[in-house]
């Protein structure tokens, strides 16, 4: 370190009448004495200079004598300091002393060249994670600005010493503390070694020489000037000197809260100083002690000093000086400084960083063994304990404490060395193993390839894609696409990614199945015991897969079809499709389209993406192995559509029997032949097909069940499977016909069956659980105690009107849960009083447009009819009437109860109730037609379900009716109506006798244009 005297006013050195003295860096790091015969080299002479060498000799003498006698001392004697930045690289340049200095970082101020033992002001430098030992050096950065300005004051003053204390929050990021609770009272006084300015920040080298403990907190007055003179202390040399400051040198920024403070007059310096121990009366700023223990006795102060606090941070404190309690060198301090000096050698000699560390951390000349003070901080500086852990070492004062306290951490951290040690070896073997294998691997290729034994990776690649296209019929267009990729393959480099995008590309291409078809059964008998043995019932799906084994057979041909199950869920529109994939004995393969709303899933990415795959039906057909599987494309009408486009579209181009030839996919980029592939595809409704979708499907409907066939599905399905889920035998368990009946229409009414598996499944698992608890050995399951297993019942009633009163009328309505029975009320919403005028209607139930549409159609034709029949009966024109569609939370639309709703007008124009047995369906024309419908199958059911005995059905629906089943028709009396007069004639007691069945009849409905105008009027009301 170098100890410059260049920033002295030299016309305030009348004895030493101007010189320069330089020490040389050796002298303050190795102590060494100086050779007065060198002095001509370190004292140049000026004119004017009095001073006789040999006074000088003898002055240096006396600077040997102190240094010599404080090499006993444990603090480091000698500590200079230095300001430079980053770009001076340059040494000082010497100032004359008349010379103005006018550089905007002024050389630095003579330096003590002795740490005082008391310095009892010292700007607080909080930390986090680890506290400075003493003897200890560390590099600090800061960026305050405030502690920034203050620091650079205080080297300027000649006072490089800091309080370097610890955060008690690991969470507090903030360089300047708010008060002294944030930081812990114990801290240790450094030395500033070396200053970096930055800038904006500064970059300190502090060395820690001895612990202190905060007294109280100072309050700066950072506004004040600071005086022109400083004062200067050297113990060692007996010496006091008043040294006047350059101006330029002292110049300190204002903060922006000084000039909102009150300005405080700063003390003269006093001039005569005691020279047994250094004063730190060369700060320039007023400063104001804050102590707890005075601001507590005085409330006044209390109050000021607060206020103060609250303003100001923690920058400067007073300090005091702690040591520790005195000790002799007993068996149990040797014992510890022994333990400890072992466990650092075991510690050194697993982990080599602490070696260079440990070399850092001591001094030349000095024996740790012997100092036990200084071996218990090295050895908790030495851990990477935690914070509090190491401020519990630094504040203990009793030296067999601290060394037990320094040797437990010491202790934990040779645990963690050797874990450490453990982990790196077992990494380290098992990266040599894994190396040694390689080597050996390259080593074995580069033999095998001298002898011929093994291709290149390359020659290998291609040998293993050809042999899988040997036994294929590859079409040429494709072969040729082949022949291009392999041979660009050979030239790429194998760590290129154009190689594993050619690699993937060719192993897609060489998985599909070119001309591998899977054999086909054709025995009807076999694929007609097959599809019974699975599902009860759907003939007509059946007959339509025997139909096309038929066809196949005549043919002696694979062929392919598309065909699409529509129904209510839970009828077996997928299982079906697993047991027609084993009845031709194809491969199966299912994928879901519902919610879909990207292209690439149907026809795949462009290769030109980065993890590129081909489309859905590509991969079917490379896990299949065959080009003839069974596809079920399930929930076709829930597809969707966004903006990477609509996959309904590219449906079209796959399920196309004239295109899907020559279906092309966008990764594969060649002809893919699904002209052999059968397309199953699943649908609840078929209204939100797209049309051009639908049109490439043949229908085939899947209607729901009724009771017989869920009894027999029960009976032959449910309940063995249910009992073989659960463990149980028929020694165990036994369901009688009886409570599956009551199963069935107490609980699970729906036209599918999987409720109705759920509530079998629900009863087998609690008679398991009887049985298991040894309850009994057999469990009966009745009519009588079904309602332990499975609950209260859920459908008390049949039907809502045991007895329907004028005004209501019961309809059938059709779903995608299947056919349901709902009724049309009509009533008076307020008497007609006075006058007769024209009426209202209103209309409520949740109801769509197209049935608000029906609704005013139906209310037409009534009122037109009514005319007709009844001229005097005016009710439906002059009266306040409102219509309603029971369970308002269901959604109702659709055109299929225009004849429900005129009757049940007319039933309460005439108050007159209809048959308490009939239920219909049809759409009314404005001059009374009965239009055709659908849902014929499961609005029958529905009606059975009931316990209706006699529907009413559009004339022109016959041809649906006659296709039911027979056990679905038998006990109804099915009345067929081509207009509305037919309706009237079966609904109302009293009325002409209606048609024999399948006949019709019709009524002229014209009326005379009096009544005509009326009605329009009305209409319009409505």
């Amino acid at each position: 370190m170098r100890l410059l005297v260049t920033a002295i006013n030299p016309k305030s050195l009348p004895t030493i009448i101007r010189h320069r003295l330089s020490f040389a860096r050796t002298f303050c790091t190795s102590q060494h004495s100086l050779n007065t015969r060198e002095l001509p080299i370190f004292l140049k002479q000026r004119p004017g200079n009095n001073v006789s060498l040999t006074q000088s000799r003898w002055n240096l003498r006396l600077l040997n004598e102190n240094v010599r006698r404080c090499r006993s001392v444990p603090v480091v004697s000698l500590r200079g300091f230095s300001t430079r930045r980053p770009s001076d690289k340059d040494p000082p340049k010497e100032v004359e002393a008349d010379a103005d200095q006018t550089d905007e970082y002024p050389a630095s101020l003579p330096a003590t060249v002795v740490v005082p033992e008391v310095w009892p002001h010292v700007p607080v430098i909080a930390i986090n994670r680890n506290p400075v030992f003493p003897r200890f050096i560390k590099l600090i950065e800061l960026s305050n600005p405030v502690l920034v300005d203050l620091i650079r004051r205080k080297v300027k003053l000649n006072q490089p010493y800091v309080g370097i204390f610890l955060k008690k929050s690991e969470e507090n990021e903030a360089e300047v503390v708010e008060n002294l609770d944030d930081v812990y009272p114990i801290g240790t006084f450094a030395q500033i070694h070396e200053v970096q300015d930055l800038g904006d920040r500064l970059r300190l080298v502090v060395m820690a020489h001895r612990r202190i403990k905060i007294v109280g907190q100072i309050l700066e007055d950072l506004s004040a000037k600071p005086p022109h003179e400083m004062k200067l202390t050297f113990p060692l040399l007996n010496t006091t000197i008043n040294v006047p400051i350059d101006d330029a040198a002292s110049v300190v920024k204002k903060s922006r809260r000084a000039s909102q403070r009150k300005k405080v007059e700063s003390k003269p310096v006093e001039q005569n100083v005691k020279l047994e121990e250094p004063v730190e009366d060369t700060d320039v700023d007023v400063k104001t002690v804050n102590k707890p223990n005075e601001s507590a006795n005085n409330p006044e102060e209390t109050s000021t000093s607060s206020s103060e606090t609250s303003v100001q941070p923690l920058l400067m404190v007073e300090v005091v000086n702690v040591t520790h309690e005195k000790f002799r060198q007993t068996e149990e301090i040797k014992a510890l400084t022994q333990e400890l000096i072992k466990t650092i050698r075991d510690i050194i000699s697993m982990n080599p960083l602490y070696r260079e560390s440990l070399q850092q951390m001591l001094h030349q000349g000095q024996r740790v063994v012997d100092n036990p003070v200084y071996l218990s901080d090295l050895g908790a500086a030495l851990t990477g304990a935690d914070a509090h852990e190491l401020q519990q070492v630094l504040e203990e004062m009793d030296i067999p404490k601290r060394l037990m306290l320094s040797l437990a951490l010491l202790k934990k951290e040779y645990e963690l060395s050797k874990l450490q040690q453990k982990i790196g070896r077992e990494v380290e073997e098992k990266v040599k193993q894994q190396h040694r294998k390689y080597i050996l691997h390259e080593q074995l290729k580069v033999i095998k390839k001298e002898l011929g034994l093994e291709k290149d990776d390359k020659d290998a690649i291609e040998e293993k894609y050809r042999e899988r296209i040997r036994q294929k019929t590859v079409p040429k267009p494709v072969m040729d696409v082949l022949e291009e990729e392999l041979n660009k393959l050979s030239f790429l480099e194998s760590h290129s990614s154009e190689f594993n995008v050619t690699r993937n590309y060719l192993d897609w291409l060489t998985s599909m199945p070119w001309g591998i078809t899977s054999p086909e059964n054709l025995n009807l008998q076999q694929a007609a015991e097959i599809l019974d043995k699975d599902h009860y019932g759907m003939e007509d799906i059946k007959k339509r897969i025997l139909e096309f084994i038929a066809v196949s057979q005549l043919k002696g041909s694979t062929q392919g079809k598309i065909l699409c199950f529509h129904g209510p869920p839970g009828v077996g529109k997928t299982s079906i499709a697993r047991s027609i994939s084993r009845a031709l004995n194809r491969e199966y393969f299912r994928f879901s389209v519902g919610g879909m709303t990207d292209v690439a899933e149907i026809k795949g990415h462009r290769r030109t993406y980065v993890g590129a795959m081909p489309g859905k039906i590509i991969q079917c057909l490379k896990k299949t192995k065959t080009e003839n599987p069974l596809v079920l494309i399930d929930e076709v009408d829930k597809i969707g559509k966004g903006h990477q486009g609509d996959p309904a579209s590219a449906l079209l181009e796959m399920l196309d029997p004239e295109q899907n030839a020559n279906f092309l996919d966008h990764y594969l980029d060649v002809s893919v032949d699904l002209s052999k592939v059968l397309f199953i595809c699943t649908a609840n409704v078929i209204d939100t097909i797209p049309e051009p979708l639908r049109d490439r499907m043949e229908m085939i409907d899947m209607s729901g069940y009724v009771a017989e066939e869920k009894l027999a599905i029960a009976k032959q399905y449910l309940v063995p499977q249910a009992m073989q889920d659960s463990g149980l035998t028929e020694a165990q368990i036994m369901i009688e016909d009886t409570a599956l009946s009551t199963l069935i229409k107490s609980y699970c009414r729906e036209s599918g069956v999987r409720n109705l598996q759920k509530h079998v499944e629900k009863v087998a698992r609690k008679v398991a659980f009887k049985v298991v608890k040894k309850e009994a050995e057999k469990i009966d399951v009745t009519n009588s105690n079904l309602q332990d297993f499975v609950g209260k019942p859920v459908f008390t009633h049949d039907r809502m009107y045991d007895i329907t009163p004028p005004g209501v009328v019961m309809g059938l309505a059709w779903t995608a849960m299947g056919g349901s029975t709902l009724f049309i009320e009509t009533s008076i919403r307020k008497p007609t009083e006075g006058k007769r005028l024209e009426g209202s209607f209103e209309i409520t139930g949740h109801l769509g447009e197209v049935m608000k549409e029906s609704t005013r159609i139906a209310m037409t034709v009534a009122r037109n009819f009514l005319s007709k029949t009844d001229p005097g009966n005016t009710f439906l024109y002059d009266s306040h009437l409102h219509l309603h569609v029971p369970e308002g939370a269901t959604p109702k639309d659709g055109p299929s109860a225009g004849t429900t709703i005129a009757t049940a007008l007319i039933s309460l124009a005439k108050n007159q109730s209809i048959r308490q047995d009939v239920a219909m369906t049809g759409e009314l024309s404005l001059m009374g037609k009965v239009l055709p419908v659908g849902g014929i199958k499961e609005k029958t059911i529905a009606a059975k379900r009931v316990g209706v005995q006699c529907i009413i059905l559009p004339e022109e629906n016959k041809k649906d009716f006659d296709d039911l089943p027979k056990y679905i028709t038998d006990g109804l009396e099915v009345h067929f109506a081509s207009t509305f007069d037919d309706i009237y004639k079966i609904c109302f007691i009293g009325g002409r006798t209606a048609n024999p069945l399948g006949t019709s009849s019709t009524i002229d409905v014209n009326v005379a244009p009096s009544q005509s105008a009326a009605l329009l009027g009305n209409r319009n009301a409505v």
